[in-house]
């Protein structure tokens, strides 16, 4: 078994009542109950949103002509 995650930096998240409900939700739709899963794809689903919102303002950037 690997153990690289050993090494990691650790983040505590305050979340709320409606996060944490939407996490269980999640756990039971598509994870069989693995809170942790569930919390993985939330934090998948927020740095592809966060990413695309940059690509977006990049792209904003982009397009708006030279003054």
């Amino acid at each position: 078994m690997h153990q690289d995650h050993l090494d990691m930096e650790s983040i505590t998240l305050e979340l709320s009542e409606e996060e944490l409900d939407e996490i269980d939700d999640i756990a039971f739709a598509d994870h069989r109950d693995n809170r942790e899963a569930a919390i993985r794809e939330l934090l998948d689903r927020w740095l592809k949103e966060r990413g695309a919102s940059a690509s977006e303002g990049t792209e904003t950037e982009k397009s708006e002509p030279n003054a």
